[in-house]
């Protein structure tokens, strides 16, 4: 919970509807601060070099060895661009251009937006990070469908593998059939 920096002391938080709003949120008893529980946005990209795609295997939960494209948490004060780039380079050590918005994936279920880019690197160069164990620049028929982290994962390369030479496309979604719920790890 975030609370404002003018509250020397916050008071006891307790759920409550406040004036205005239509659900339960945390509110201070002592000068009404508001803890708004929101999404956490996710940045990403789909990164290539020429025909390949780099993955990143995780060093870090959840899904330890797992493979993914570079992809995280969006920080205050950066565009999704500028955040995608970001965790291309702390994920993969790999400088890229960001390009088009290929998947805008809404888990209502983990309180997440995922914001999924198409990226072209600037040179072939990669390496691990501090969160991944190895990377690899891989063709699209070695990509290890079974071993890869989340299903936004797929989602986004096929989106990518879709929308490859095309422009002026829409992102893809959440796949239909994943809406039922149950597809995440």
């Amino acid at each position: 919970m975030s609370v404002p920096s003018d509250v020397v002391s916050p008071g006891r938080f307790t759920h409550q509807i406040p004036e205005g709003d239509d659900r339960q949120r945390l509110v201070c008893d002592t000068c009404g601060f508001i803890n708004y529980e929101n999404p956490k946005i996710v940045v990403g990209a789909v990164c290539t070099w020429q025909d390949k795609y780099l993955l990143v295997r995780r060093a870090i939960e959840p899904c330890v060895g797992f493979w993914t494209m570079p992809a995280g948490y969006m920080e205050l004060g950066e565009t999704t661009e500028a955040g995608a780039a970001r965790e291309v380079w702390e994920e993969g050590c790999a400088r890229v251009t960001v390009g088009a918005l290929i998947g805008l994936f809404s888990l209502p279920r983990i309180g997440q937006v995922h914001m999924i880019y198409r990226a072209e690197m600037d040179t072939p160069d990669h390496a691990p990070g501090t969160e991944s164990l190895e990377t690899n620049l891989v063709d699209w028929g070695d990509i290890p469908w079974d071993e890869l982290a989340f299903p936004t994962v797929v989602w986004a390369l096929q989106a990518h593998r879709q929308f490859l030479g095309k422009s002026g496309f829409g992102p893809m979604g959440v796949p239909a059939e994943a809406l039922s719920g149950g597809v995440f790890r």
